[in-house]
């Protein structure tokens, strides 16, 4: 792991907090963009990732700037997971009950694009899953989340019971996923079986839409949701501070723990590194006056 001195690891973390600024800036534009052409007529504003303004000589010469650079960017990280949150449950919420999702779509296609939107954001953010699994509805979670083994071979239900409650906390009982396969049941996704004393479930049909509702799923509805994954694989990733402080750092141990954090991506790691390196610059101030 690569060792650097004071002035090497400021100049690192300018240039970390210069990628996330650029990010911040496009992702937003584009987030919005996307919010205007497809959500536009729907009375809820997106919530936004905020802009982090750097100015390289304050940055690296004065730490009450570099505090507040650190500050903002630690809210900005924060403001992707809230952008992520209002996004599913206006989708959930007000679009999919609304007369242009209806008018767009056939039954059968509406009722397969919930478990859609689901897989594409749940099962590719099994982070943002744990850090909220209450937006979107039990039974699109659980597809999202067992949709290959149940199509694969099937699973019974103290399987899905284990997988659902390494998200849920431990929150769900058996009962929970008996009456919410059900529902699934009924939505024609899966069959159930009983078998060795409990219930056993296959994926019944592929959740997929028919030609003229995949046309304008593609066109439209999934290009919004591709937004928090592609948000989520590059903000949310800062392994170029997974690096050693050298010798002539201030509390060096409590600096090496912290950025030994970012060696792991998600939201969690980097919520961590930016809300400690304030704290860090803080202490550095305080000693200093």
């Amino acid at each position: 792991m690569t060792e650097l001195s004071k002035k090497d690891f400021l100049n690192k973390l300018l240039e970390i907090v210069k990628k996330l600024s650029s990010l911040s800036k496009s992702q937003t534009f584009r987030f919005q963009q996307k919010w205007n052409d497809f959500l536009g007529g729907v009375n809820i504003k997106p919530h936004l990732v905020r802009i982090i303004p750097v100015d390289t000589e304050k940055f690296l010469g004065d730490i009450d700037n570099r505090i507040n650079t650190l500050k903002i960017v630690s809210q900005a990280v924060i403001d992707g997971f809230y952008s992520i949150k209002v996004l599913t449950e206006t989708l959930y919420n007000l679009y999919f009950n609304s007369s242009d999702f209806k008018q767009q779509y056939s039954e059968e296609d509406q009722l397969k694009i919930k478990y859609l939107v689901a897989k594409e954001v749940l099962g590719n953010l099994i982070q943002y899953n744990k850090l909220d699994h209450q937006t979107i509805p039990l039974k699109y979670n659980v597809i999202a989340r067992n949709y290959v083994l149940l199509k694969l071979k099937g699973q019974n239900d103290k399987s899905i019971l284990d997988n659902m409650n390494k998200i849920f906390d431990n929150e769900l009982t058996l009962e929970n996923i008996h009456n919410v396969m059900k529902e699934i049941e009924i939505d024609g996704i899966i069959s159930i079986e009983e078998q060795d004393g409990g219930l056993y479930y296959r994926l019944k049909t592929e959740i997929k839409l028919s030609e003229e509702g995949e046309k304008i799923y593609n066109k439209d509805l999934y290009q919004m949701i591709l937004w928090p994954t592609n948000f989520w694989r590059s903000f949310y990733n800062i392994r170029e501070l997974n690096i050693t402080p050298g010798m002539d750092m201030e509390y060096r141990d409590f600096l090496q723990k912290v950025l030994s954090r970012s060696a792991t991506q998600g939201f969690g790691p980097t919520e961590f590194v930016f809300k400690n390196l304030v704290k860090y610059y803080e202490k550095i101030k305080e000693d200093s006056a």
